[in-house]
């Protein structure tokens, strides 16, 4: 039984960031298990900063991906689970960001982070450094997501996206409707055909359209499979928009590196949010 109870304090960034930035999410786990927590693909590309020692990271999950440390990290849109190696305690904050905010907080476009893991102050370089230090010395949460908030804005100051809008459209539109409307419908919708948006959505994202609409109907599998009260694997394929649960079986393995089965047994992690 953990004596601690397990928190996880959900934050919207100000309101000048509120187009880069999806979320912050502070967490403190502590007690549980120890063993590889999942982190599933998803639609915004993810940074993490540890309050509680390295971050043992792998980019897959059970195929032999080295694992690496680091005391903060940021990656891009993925097509699987990164693995997080834990000995029952995490602490620290999540900041989730959109393909705008990758070019608006990094300066560089979301393709570039895609399927990879990069530092946060090689990214950010004395930024970076700052951003890590001051959110350590913090006492609370609000303060920690005051920090992000100041040096988030920071690194914006004046810099204008160069997103093209057709794929920023795109891009909302897939969001929209958790990957579940046509590639050719959205591509004729913005006067462009759908290999020309296919080249541009990759060239800016990082994934093919028809391969963030499989991601964004994942996830949303994702959210129904751990929510408190979890539905029925038959019920979860066909909300989130599979022809089947064999089909949510094949993507879930895909993705995660696991069966939806084993993948439940396996994540101790379940139920803290």
């Amino acid at each position: 039984m953990r004596d601690h109870p397990a928190t996880r304090i959900v934050a919207r960034p100000a309101p000048g960031l509120r187009r880069y930035v999806g979320s912050y999410v502070g967490f403190d786990l502590r007690g549980f298990p120890a063993g590889v927590h999942c982190g599933p693909p998803g639609r915004l590309l993810t940074t993490v900063i540890s309050l509680s020692g390295r971050l043992e990271v792998a980019a897959g999950v059970d195929d032999g991906s080295p694992v690496t440390g680091y005391d903060s990290v940021a990656g891009g849109l993925m097509r699987r689970a990164v693995a997080i190696h834990h000995d029952g305690r995490q602490e620290g904050v999540q900041v989730s960001l959109t393909p705008l905010g990758a070019r608006a907080v990094y300066g560089i476009p979301a393709a570039d982070l895609a399927h990879r893991l990069v530092p946060l102050d090689v990214l950010l370089g004395a930024l970076g450094v700052e951003l890590v230090d001051r959110l350590r010395a913090a006492a609370t949460w609000e303060a920690r997501f005051a920090v992000l908030d100041a040096l988030f804005l920071r690194a914006v100051g004046d810099r204008v996206s160069r997103v093209p809008p057709e794929v920023a459209e795109a891009w909302r539109r897939l969001v929209v409707s958790r990957g579940r409307v046509q590639v050719g419908a959205v591509a004729a919708e913005l006067g462009w055909s759908r290999r020309h948006l296919t080249e541009r959505f990759r060239g800016e994202v990082g994934l093919s359209p028809k391969t963030f609409a499989r991601v964004l109907r994942f996830e949303h599998a994702h959210e129904l499979a751990t929510a408190q009260e979890p539905v029925p694997w038959a019920e979860v394929a066909a909300v989130s928009g599979y022809a089947d649960q064999a089909h949510l079986v094949r993507d879930w393995s895909e993705f995660t590196g696991r069966t939806p089965t084993v993948w439940r047994r396996g994540e101790v992690l379940l139920g803290t949010g």
